[in-house]
């Protein structure tokens, strides 16, 4: 009788659901009350998704005005050129096509075809490669020469150099072929200079030599200054290190400080090329009337001759080569790349 009185209340408390010893009973899982703690978890989660999302939105949206700026004004008109060249001379093309002289219309590659057959431009195309190539030779060995002295000597002798090396990047380009013209021909300073002492000094005005003295003096600086940067950023270490062991200044050059340096020195490379093959205003104001660089020849195929085909035409023949010098920087650029994340990989946590 006792037995069912104490019993009796208890098992009555947990068929009703509650624990004997009065207090609540715990629920299955998956019943009854939710965690709060997991409440929030999951609220914040569903937060910090729908930020993300908003951000990549904003970032996306912040993105697309240059991007479709540069597809509009820059993709579309290179796409269009590019089909002209091909003989495509439909819609926005029409009125090029009926105005120009010589049209080839119809898909196909007579266009380059009859340019590479033409005598004359094939000269002037040799002469635009050649001024380049000694145009680029020229800058970067002068920007080695003033790079070089100013890491290792440095003084008023390095300054000096650099100064008036970086000089020519404030002067026009006009103004700057203009002297240069007005200094080189048959009137100029170098004539006069030369007649004071009985000397014949060659007439170079309206001449290659000209365009190659112009190409170097507007070239000059931006390769000084990336050779300049990155032979100053060459640790003190390793040149004392190398001038311990014996070595000479051409070596500490050659084999420290070139190859310390070669990135630099690869886009300082590609960017001349660059710049001479597509230059327009030193051979338009200091070249010869034959052979003239390409920049010229398409000014002239465009107004002058009225063929807007074949200037455009050349205008992709001069990117082809420009784009075969951009592969050593792109090369170049993505071998620094890769060097970069290797270090930071084998650097330790």
């Amino acid at each position: 009788m006792t037995q069912t009185v104490q019993d009796g209340p208890a098992t009555g408390r947990e068929a009703r659901g509650d624990s004997a010893t009065g207090l609540p009973a715990v629920p299955p899982h998956g019943q009854g009350t939710a965690d709060p703690a997991s409440g929030r978890t999951a609220s914040t989660r569903t937060a910090q998704e729908r930020l993300a999302r908003r951000q990549r939105w904003q970032g996306l949206t912040l993105v697309a005005a240059p991007v479709l700026v540069v597809v509009l004004f820059v993709g579309v008109p290179v796409v269009n050129a590019a089909l002209f060249s091909l003989g495509f001379t439909g819609g926005l093309n029409q009125a090029l096509a009926d105005i120009g002289g010589d049209t080839v219309r119809g898909f196909s590659l007579a266009v380059y075809g009859t340019l590479l057959g033409n005598a004359t431009f094939l000269r002037d195309l040799v002469a635009t490669l050649g001024v380049t190539a000694l145009s680029t030779g020229l800058t970067v060995g002068l920007a080695v020469v003033v790079a070089v002295i100013l890491r290792l000597r440095g003084g008023f002798l390095g300054k000096t150099l650099s100064v008036l090396a970086v000089v020519p990047i404030f002067v026009p380009v006009v103004i700057a072929s203009w002297s240069i013209l007005t200094f080189t021909d048959a009137q100029g300073f170098l004539r006069s200079l030369g007649a004071q002492f009985g000397l014949d000094v060659p007439v170079w005005g309206y001449t290659l030599v000209a365009v190659v003295f112009g190409s170097v003096w507007t070239s000059l600086p931006f390769a000084v200054l990336m050779i300049a940067g990155a032979l100053q950023g060459t640790p003190d270490a390793l040149v004392e290190a190398a001038k311990d062991a014996g070595a000479s200044s051409w070596r500490v050059v050659w084999q420290v400080l070139l190859p310390m340096a070669a990135t630099p020195l690869v886009i300082a490379t590609t960017f001349t090329v660059i710049g001479v093959l597509g230059s327009f205003t030193v051979p338009y104001f200091t070249g010869p009337n034959a052979p003239t660089m390409l920049g010229v020849d398409i000014s002239k195929y465009f107004q002058a001759y009225n063929r807007p085909q074949q200037s455009t035409a050349m205008a992709f023949i001069v990117f082809a080569f420009a784009a075969a010098a951009s592969v050593f920087y792109l090369r170049s650029t993505v071998r620094s790349n890769a060097g970069e994340l290797d270090k930071k990989k084998q650097e330790p946590q």
